[in-house]
């Protein structure tokens, strides 16, 4: 419903309003000059504020109120919990809540209280990235067929086929790669804070953003810098590895590494379909690339966040964080699910949607 609306249904006593009127006006007239706080204290005093603020959203009332005001920036007609998925597979999800795999039938299983976490190849296992060590999770049990501790583990990502894999993973500043039975740890060398990625086909061919910002595909190519690298995807087919950075999309050559510049700012987030479509997230707004201009298939109320395809490459799949929604996008459907967070223990990220096992 409309608020303006809203409010002008509610009933208005006019006396009740002019003796209010006298009662400010009165005070007005009779104020007293009140000195400016000194910066320290007004920077004290706005501290203070957040966190009444803070303490008032975590209160049964306060909670309502961030309710409310999620309603009011998020997708209308939103389903109030995540009851299906619109296409088969299964989700993979991280973040603040945990590690959760969410099926097309809508339940949910918790893997554990990792913070990141992707798929194996085929959807056989998920690698899950704490702090202090990576593990291999079994998604249909939950059970951890190994576990390898290392310190500050972030963006495992696992290549290559049912019977040879790897696990590619970064520990302060250093990419390491390890077998995908948990044996076999070598340092490959310095990288930036960005997800390596395995190419399709001949999966143990790995490519990753050095710490100097340049693309090194293992065994083939290095290209010249390229300042902020967001994210690295290789196209389903193989042929082509993306580079997203804050102001450009760059399509290097799988074999000569020849590239390709786009000029798009503020891309978040970019996945390829099963078909090798490309679609991207730029602040509110999921785009098609393709042709001579990206085509908008849709845009939200506010900043969405996180980008994967179903596995028959029918539907989108993103989130708006502001609202704790997640947005499925096909064709002409949009189809949102709300309350997020709380079915899944707290803020979570997309990590992809894989067929079912």
């Amino acid at each position: 419903m409309d608020v303006t609306r809203a409010l002008e249904r509610v009933p208005v006593d006019r006396d009740a309003e002019d003796r209010a009127w006298s009662v400010v006006r009165a005070a007005y007239a009779e104020r007293e000059p009140v000195r400016r706080l000194p910066r320290r204290r007004l920077v004290l005093a706005l501290a203070a504020l957040a966190v009444a603020a803070a303490a008032a959203a975590f209160s049964p009332a306060g909670q309502a109120v961030v309710d409310a005001v999620r309603r009011t920036i998020g997708i209308e007609h939103a389903a109030p919990a995540l009851f299906r998925l619109p296409a088969p597979g299964r989700v993979l999800a991280s973040g603040a809540g945990g590690t959760w795999v969410v099926s097309a039938g809508g339940s949910k299983r918790r893997l554990g209280s990792y913070p990141q976490a992707a798929w194996s190849p085929h959807g056989l296992f998920v690698v899950g990235a704490a702090h202090d060590g990576l593990a291999a999770i079994e998604p249909g049990t939950g059970d951890v067929h190994w576990s390898l501790a290392r310190p500050s583990v972030a963006f495992p990502r696992w290549g290559g086929s049912r019977v040879d894999t790897r696990v590619a993973y970064l520990t302060r500043g250093e990419l390491h790669v390890v077998g995908g039975n948990g044996v076999g740890d070598v340092d490959v060398g310095p990288a930036a804070r960005v997800a390596p990625a395995w190419r399709p086909g001949d999966g143990l061919r790995l490519s990753y953003v050095t710490a100097r910002g340049r693309v090194r595909v293992v065994g083939a190519w290095t290209s010249r810098r390229f300042p902020d690298a967001r994210a690295l995807i290789w196209s389903p087919d193989g042929r082509r590895l993306v580079l997203v950075t804050s102001r450009q999309l760059v399509s290097f050559d799988a074999q000569s590494g020849r590239a390709r510049v786009l000029v798009l700012p503020g891309v978040r987030a970019a996945a390829f379909s099963p078909d090798g479509a490309l679609a991207v997230v730029r602040g509110k707004s999921v785009l098609l690339l393709g042709g001579e201009r990206p085509r908008t298939l849709f845009t939200a109320p506010g900043r969405l966040d996180g980008l994967v395809w179903s596995p028959d490459g029918r539907w989108l799949l993103t989130s708006l964080p502001a609202a704790d929604q997640w947005v499925f996008v096909g064709g002409r459907r949009v189809l949102a699910v709300s309350h997020i967070a709380r079915q899944l223990g707290g803020t979570v990220g997309l990590d992809g949607w894989m067929r079912g096992a």
